[in-house]
């Protein structure tokens, strides 16, 4: 680099340095080239110059970057974006087989089951105004909670080669092996709103035990003690089975016995995979059969605001008013015109996606984060809760 004019850029030079290497097969194909750090180190030059010449080298095709792992010598060198799988790189885990897009610019997939006003949207948001931040961009697939969706779109997303992914998974009590997949080879990425047991990812969710039990103490002091219970099946999904145990837990500490008779555990219309009229319609039929054999039952505690929906139509179809007979509360709640229709427990959202995209920026660059982040739910008061009858409905 001796004859290399003084006025070219440093990261132009190391540029030329590695190419020449890779050319005259110092570095075979398959073979990893020098990090960022030793780069700098070598040259004597700040991280971001050695990114930008390692970065140059992708967009030419002379490398593949897997993030995680390293640089590697791309098979067809001056192929610049086209794919070339490299010899014994990132092997099970579909990211060393891509060669990285002919930008710059960073872009994170998010795979998400769906999202909409009561929830989902926020997450959305979150993480897009963090990618703006970074000058990078977010690309979105939904799954709609079905594991084939899901693993097909994890392996799509490494195919369009993206740096990093926000996965929100699929309810069930097996976790995706594409998941697997991605921890075995140290692909940066993060769950947002529940923590799949068994993989050690790092997650970003509310902490749902306390939010649960903050909500159920608030029934219990407005008078009620007979609740019902109303969720889809916890399946091993971790934020269903963390409210499930604040609701015991507030039940414990206040000393009131749990009655089981109360709950309604198999609630399904609001899992992706079933949203269906005919399956609406079977869920509200089950939470008015609940109500009208317990007519002591002054209170209901949903997991979901989608089952607040179906129970507030379950109510209506009773003859019954809330919240002159019937509390309700639910986890989140749409807001129209700065007004909640529901008391609920508000999630972070935004929060949450926010330092979900910011957690796999840092993976990336080989940063430690937290392993597991519990934000904090509030508790809004609306008009769908109220004092309890002191007689049950006759």
């Amino acid at each position: 680099m001796a004859n290399e004019s003084p006025s070219k850029p440093m990261y132009e030079k190391i540029f030329d340095a590695l190419r020449e290497r890779i050319e005259d097969k110092q570095y075979k194909v398959g073979q990893r080239v020098p990090s960022e750090k030793e780069l700098g180190e070598e040259y004597n030059v700040s991280r971001i110059t050695s990114k930008k010449a390692l970065e140059l080298l992708a967009n030419e095709g002379y490398i593949i970057r897997q993030p995680g792992r390293g640089s590697f010598v791309a098979e067809g060198q001056r192929t610049a974006g086209v794919t070339g799988n490299v010899s014994g790189v990132g092997s099970g885990t579909g990211a060393g087989a891509y060669n990285r897009r002919k930008t710059s610019k960073l872009l994170v997939g998010l795979i998400i089951t769906d999202f909409g006003d009561s929830y989902g949207m926020g997450l959305v948001y979150g993480m897009e105004e963090a990618s703006r931040k970074a000058d990078s961009y977010l690309v979105i697939r939904r799954t709609f909670g079905i594991p084939a969706l899901e693993e097909e779109a994890i392996q799509g997303m490494l195919e369009l080669g993206v740096d990093g992914l926000i996965i929100f998974p699929a309810q069930g009590e097996y976790f995706n092996p594409e998941i697997l997949k991605l921890v075995i080879g140290r692909f940066p990425f993060v769950l947002v709103d529940r923590h799949l047991k068994g993989i050690s990812a790092g997650s970003i969710s509310t902490d749902n035990v306390a939010a649960a039990k903050r909500g159920t103490e608030y029934l219990f002091e407005l008078g009620h003690q007979h609740i019902a219970f109303v969720t889809p099946p916890p399946a091993d999904t971790t934020a269903i089975e963390d409210r499930i145990e604040g609701f015991i837990q507030a039940h414990a500490e206040q000393g009131i016995a749990i009655d089981r008779e109360l709950w309604i555990e198999d609630i399904l219309s609001t899992l992706p995979s079933a949203n269906t009229e005919e399956n609406k319609q079977q869920d509200i039929e089950k939470i008015k059969r609940r109500l009208k054999e317990n007519p002591h039952i002054t209170g209901i505690f949903a997991t979901e605001y989608n089952i607040a929906v179906l129970a507030q139509k379950a109510v209506k179809q009773l003859g019954l008013s809330i919240p002159e007979d019937i509390s309700l509360i639910s986890f989140d709640s749409p807001e129209t015109n700065g007004y909640f229709p529901l008391t609920h427990l508000k999630q972070n959202q935004e929060e949450m996606g926010r330092l979900a995209f910011e957690h796999v920026l840092k993976l990336r660059e080989g940063e430690t984060v937290p392993g597991k982040i519990m934000l904090d739910a509030s508790l809004i008061i609306s008009q769908s809760t109220g004092p309890a009858k002191t007689t049950g409905r006759s």
